[in-house]
């Protein structure tokens, strides 16, 4: 069957779908699972959804501090998990239901495969496409080299965000953003959690500041082993140990009722029948894009996690406007200055633009201004204890990087994502003037000891 435009997967793509078919175009969208993709079914909206509930725990517990006497007396995680995912599952299957009623769009819920470079089969039918867009998203990674994986029951992080039942005991493997936020939701819970990451901190990936000061928070909920490679896991009458070593040899055996796998994601590249086509990849496995998004071959874009530049929801949202555009004549180009991060523990960490390792390992004349939420105060009427922003700025002014560990630092961020997407000074965020006492202030000071130093 031809068509004009295909789509290979439901996630954030399918407004790619819908946009094509408003054109005119006869259009196929392609998803095995439901509509929504990760974000929607198995990655930030149950997880935001849950930590939600986690922060509220957190929060009566933490009443004392302000001279109210509250306690915890039940958490009913069951109903908890069922209504997140009973939600989710509705929106899904909304948007289902509005892709079949729309003007030439076929929606295929099946599996789907390339047959050529411009084929896909699916639902027992092949669709030849003249210009395709592929989404297909990805995976929790697990790492076979790990001695004894293949052998216990583990979960991933689309298991852990159905999981009725807190253990007692979870250990988690790996410290990035995605071990951090289920650390943080199973803790709330009453459950014990212990952290194995490799690198020195947790969330590494971040600003060496942010993420030393944030695994001090964390070493203060968990047992954190940061510095230690796990080399084996095994099961015992259900227990869960796994092995870990540190650079000096030293070994550390840690045990829990529940092994949580946490070291990143893969592209499913490998499950959609890419080697049939003449589209590239890294080695990898993720799809290799210009910067109008489209692979070495023609016509045929790629957007979503699936080309691994940017692993967020947003910046699938930018790649599919940009696909949109030029599927239909256009001839536009990403653009992912200032795009910016959130962790959403608490504190919560965020940043955008680049870390001060980078600028350093790049060369980069930089200054850094720096402000305490402590002390602002809206800090001191939250009673807040910890809490960083630190923007960092070339000589010239221009912001380079802004990261934050603190209250509601996924919403601050976004005065310093303005100014490194639209080339702002630091002059020009400190001389705004900020309503007080808002949490903003912090960002200000922090803005404006960075022009100080200028």
């Amino acid at each position: 069957m031809s068509v004009d435009v295909l789509v290979f997967g439901g996630g954030a793509a399918n407004k790619v779908a819908s946009a094509a078919a408003a054109a005119g175009k006869e259009t196929v969208l392609v998803e095995k699972g439901p509509l929504g993709g990760t974000c929607l079914n198995r990655g930030c909206n149950p997880s935001k959804m849950l930590i939600a509930h986690a922060d509220r725990v957190n929060a009566v517990r933490d009443a004392d501090r302000f001279h109210v006497d509250a306690a915890v007396r039940g958490v009913d995680t069951e109903t908890i998990v069922e209504e997140v995912h009973g939600t989710l599952g509705g929106v899904a299957e909304g948007m289902a239901d509005a892709k079949r009623s729309e003007e030439n769009l076929t929606f295929v819920n099946a599996e789907g495969e390339f047959v050529d470079d411009r084929t896909v089969r699916a639902g027992g039918t092949e669709y030849t496409a003249d210009e395709l867009l592929v989404a297909a998203g990805t995976r929790p990674l697990v790492i076979d080299a790990i001695d004894g994986i293949a052998s216990v029951d583990y979960l991933t992080s689309d298991d852990a965000l159905r999981l009725r039942h807190p253990p007692e005991r979870l250990v988690v493997l790996g410290g990035g953003y995605i071990a951090a936020e289920l650390g943080y939701y199973f803790d709330a819970l009453g459950t014990e959690v212990a952290l194995l990451e490799m690198e020195e901190t947790l969330l590494p990936r971040e600003d060496g500041e942010i993420a030393e000061r944030f695994t001090a928070v964390a070493e203060r909920r968990h047992d954190a082993y940061t510095g230690y490679r796990v080399t084996g896991v095994e099961e015992t009458d259900g227990t869960v140990t796994a092995t870990a070593e540190s650079a000096d040899g030293e070994v550390v055996e840690v045990a829990g009722d529940e092994l949580l796998v946490a070291l990143g994601r893969r592209p499913n590249t490998d499950r959609i029948g890419i080697e049939n086509t003449a589209i590239e990849t890294d080695d990898r496995g993720f799809v290799e894009v210009d910067d109008r998004l489209e692979t070495s071959v023609d016509g045929v874009y790629a957007a979503g996690d699936v080309i691994g530049q940017h692993p967020f929801k947003h910046a699938a949202d930018h790649e599919v406007e940009v696909v949109a555009e030029n599927l239909l004549g256009g001839d536009r180009t990403v653009d992912y200055r200032g795009i910016s991060h959130a962790v959403f523990t608490e504190p919560q960490v965020a940043g955008v633009g680049r870390t001060e390792s980078q600028l350093q390992e790049a060369g980069t004349d930089y200054v850094v201004g720096r402000a305490e939420y402590a002390d602002t105060a809206m800090g001191r009427a939250l009673k807040l204890d910890e809490g960083l922003v630190k923007v960092l700025a070339a000589p010239d002014g221009e912001v380079l990087g802004t990261h934050l560990l603190g209250h509601e630092a996924s919403m601050l961020v976004h005065e310093a994502t303005l100014a490194v997407r639209h080339g702002l000074s630091v002059a020009d965020v400190a001389d705004t003037i900020h309503v007080h006492p808002s949490m903003n202030k912090v960002v200000a000071a922090a803005f404006a000891d960075a022009a100080a130093e200028l």
